[in-house]
């Protein structure tokens, strides 16, 4: 088996959404403790039974590609042939979760919506965490509260 150092992270057996907290804990305290120069980071997320690429492959690199301004990344198989994990050079730290669940409600009250379509839209983050976006927002003053009837409505400022 082969020597995993602290610059590994293994995802096997994790769901997206473990990993990916996972992933921006390990990717920034890297960065943190290297003090800008943090290296290559090898992230092994297995290439999925099926062979064709599994969850965690597909949206880690999905992930890594919306981030292209933080970080550089090469897939295993175009650096070693093994497409089971993804090469990441850190360039500065990674938004934390929180963040990005602020900017993808913001993004998605472009339109007015009600927030429980807010919520449902954001379940996977839960109900607690979607409100405390909505407030940050509402400080923020970059949501803002509409009634529509009886409901009410959150559309970006």
């Amino acid at each position: 088996m082969p020597e995993v150092d602290a610059r590994t992270l293994d995802l096997h057996g994790l769901t997206w959404t473990e990993a990916q907290a996972a992933f921006i804990d390990f990717y920034n305290s890297a960065v943190h403790l290297a003090g800008g120069n943090a290296g290559r980071l090898d992230v092994v997320h297995g290439y999925g039974s099926t062979g064709t690429g599994g969850v965690l492959r597909t949206r880690l690199r999905g992930f890594l590609d919306r981030h292209k301004s933080y970080l550089e990344f090469q897939p295993g198989e175009n650096v070693d042939g093994n497409r089971g994990h993804t090469i990441v050079v850190p360039l500065k730290p990674l938004p934390s979760l929180g963040d990005q669940l602020v900017e993808e409600i913001w993004a998605y009250c472009e339109r007015p919506r009600a927030q429980s379509k807010i919520i449902g839209k954001f379940r996977r983050h839960g109900e607690i965490e979607v409100l405390r976006a909505i407030k940050v927002l509402e400080k923020q003053q970059r949501l803002r509260a509409l009634t529509h009837g009886a409901l009410r409505l959150y559309q970006a400022a």
